[in-house]
C-alpha cells in the first residue's frame, strides 16, 4: 500500500507534541539505553522494547489510560495507540521520521481503529508500516521495513479498511478520547471506530 504524508513538511515527522513528547526524560532514558549505532538496529530494538515490555492494557485488563509517550513509558502499560505513541517518540527522540496510521477492523458488533506506526529509515524512499500491539496467541508482529507482518491483515469482506495517512499527530478525535477516558472501560466505549 502507498502511504501519504498528513502533512507535507517532513520535519513534523520528527516534533514533538503533548502525546508524542520525545523531550521528556523517561523518553530520553529509554532511546539513550536502547541507542545502536545503525539507524535500523535502533528502530528494530525500539519496536522490540515497545512491543515486548509494554504490556497492552486489554490483555493484562489493566484498567489505567495512559496517553503520553512517557506516561507510556513509566506506566509501562498502555493500548495500541498508547504503545504507538510510545514508538513514535522514541524514533523520533534518534531522528527517525515516524508517524501514525490506522486500520479499522471489524471486532464483533462495534468496529475498532487500530494503531500502528509508519517510520522511515534515512535512505529509505517510502514510509514502512509496524505495529507494536503486542503478540499473543493468534497475533504474531514483527519488524520489518521490506514487508509488513502487521499483528492483523484487513479484511475487505468485513469492511475493514487500511487507511494510507501517515499522520504526524495524534488524530483530535483520539487525543480527545484517550485524555478524557477515566479508565479503558470508558476509554473502549468512547474510542473512535474510524477516520
Amino acid at each position: 500500500m502507498e502511504l501519504t504524508q498528513q502533512s507535507p513538511d517532513s520535519e513534523a515527522y520528527l516534533a514533538a507534541d503533548a502525546a508524542i513528547d520525545h523531550g521528556h526524560p523517561h523518553v530520553e532514558e529509554a532511546a539513550a539505553r536502547l541507542a545502536l549505532a545503525a539507524d535500523s538496529a535502533y528502530a528494530h530494538a525500539v519496536f522490540d522494547f515497545v512491543r515486548d515490555t509494554i504490556a497492552h492494557s486489554a490483555d493484562t485488563e489493566d484498567e489505567r489510560v495512559t496517553w503520553r509517550a512517557s506516561d507510556v513509558l513509566a506506566a509501562r502499560t498502555g493500548i495500541r495507540h498508547a504503545k504507538s505513541i510510545a514508538l513514535a517518540a522514541l524514533l523520533r527522540a534518534r531522528g527517525i521520521p515516524a508517524g501514525l496510521c490506522y486500520q479499522r477492523l471489524a471486532c464483533g458488533a462495534k468496529p475498532m481503529l487500530h494503531g500502528l506506526v509508519a517510520l522511515r529509515l534515512p535512505g529509505a524512499g517510502r514510509w514502512a508500516r509496524v505495529d507494536p500491539r503486542g503478540n499473543k496467541p493468534g497475533v504474531d508482529a514483527r519488524f520489518s521495513v521490506e514487508e509488513e507482518r502487521l499483528a492483523w491483515i484487513v479484511r475487505t469482506e468485513f469492511n475493514e479498511v487500511d487507511y494510507s495517512v501517515v499522520y504526524a499527530a495524534l488524530p483530535e478525535v483520539l487525543l480527545h478520547a484517550l485524555k478524557n477516558a477515566r479508565d479503558r472501560s470508558e476509554l473502549w466505549r468512547n474510542l473512535p471506530a474510524g477516520l
